[in-house]
C-alpha cells in the first residue's frame, strides 16, 4: 500500500519499517475490534450464526479496491509500480486446501491467531505455536517440496486482466457481489439459531 509513496519519492525510504509497524498495529487493533480474537466468533461463518469475518474482509476488499481507483485517476498512485505478488497455481491451491483445513478446526487464521494470543488468549497462543512450528518445518523441508512449490507460476496478474476487464468494472462486480452478500449473510444469520459467546 505505501510502496509507491516510498519509490515515488514522496516518503524517504526511512520511513518504510516506521509505517509496516503502525499498519500492523492498526490492523491488529482493527481485528480484535471487530471481535477476531474470538474463535468462535470467527468460526462463526461456517456454521451460519455470525457473518462478521466476511463483512469485514469483503469491506476491506472494497474500501482498497475503490481507493486504488480514486487515488490513481487523481494521478497519487501509479498501478505500475505497485508490487503483485505472483501466483503459483498448484502451492496456492494445496496451501488453500491446508490453510481452509485448519481454519475451520481452530477457528483462527495467522494473523486472528497472533491478536489472539496477543490479548492473552490460550487458544490463540496454541494457534500461533503451532503455525510457528509448521512454518519452521516447512522451511527446513522446502527442498522437498520446491518443485510443487513453484509449479504452475501464472506470473504476476491481477483478476480483472485474467477476465479481461478494466479494474473499473471489476470493482463494480466487486461492489455487487458484497451488496448480495451482505443480504445473503443477514438471511441465513436469522435463520440459524443464535450462538452465545
Amino acid at each position: 500500500m505505501i510502496g509507491p509513496i516510498i519509490s515515488s519519492g514522496i516518503v524517504s525510504q526511512a520511513w518504510d519499517n516506521i509505517f509496516a509497524v503502525l499498519i500492523g498495529m492498526g490492523f491488529g487493533f482493527a481485528l480484535e475490534s471487530s471481535g477476531f480474537s474470538s474463535s468462535r466468533k470467527i468460526i462463526g461463518t461456517f456454521f451460519g450464526y455470525d457473518f462478521v469475518v466476511v463483512k469485514v474482509f469483503f469491506t476491506a476488499a472494497i474500501v482498497a479496491s475503490m481507493g486504488l481507483l480514486y487515488l490513481s485517476y487523481f494521478g497519487l498512485v501509479d498501478y505500475t509500480l505497485l508490487y503483485i505478488q505472483p501466483t503459483f497455481l498448484t502451492s496456492a491451491i494445496v496451501g488453500g486446501i491446508i490453510m481452509g483445513i485448519g481454519f475451520s478446526m481452530g477457528g483462527f487464521c495467522p494473523g486472528t491467531s497472533l491478536c489472539a494470543a496477543a490479548v492473552g488468549r490460550l487458544d490463540g497462543l496454541v494457534f500461533f505455536g503451532g503455525m510457528f512450528l509448521g512454518v519452521f518445518l516447512f522451511s527446513e523441508s522446502f527442498p522437498i517440496f520446491e518443485n510443487m512449490y513453484y509449479s504452475g507460476s501464472q506470473g504476476a496478474k491481477m483478476i480483472n486482466s485474467v477476465f479481461g476487464i478494466s479494474p473499473e468494472l471489476f470493482t463494480f462486480f466487486l461492489v455487487l457481489a458484497a451488496v448480495g452478500m451482505f443480504f445473503g449473510a443477514a438471511w441465513v444469520q436469522k435463520k440459524v439459531k443464535k450462538v452465545e459467546y
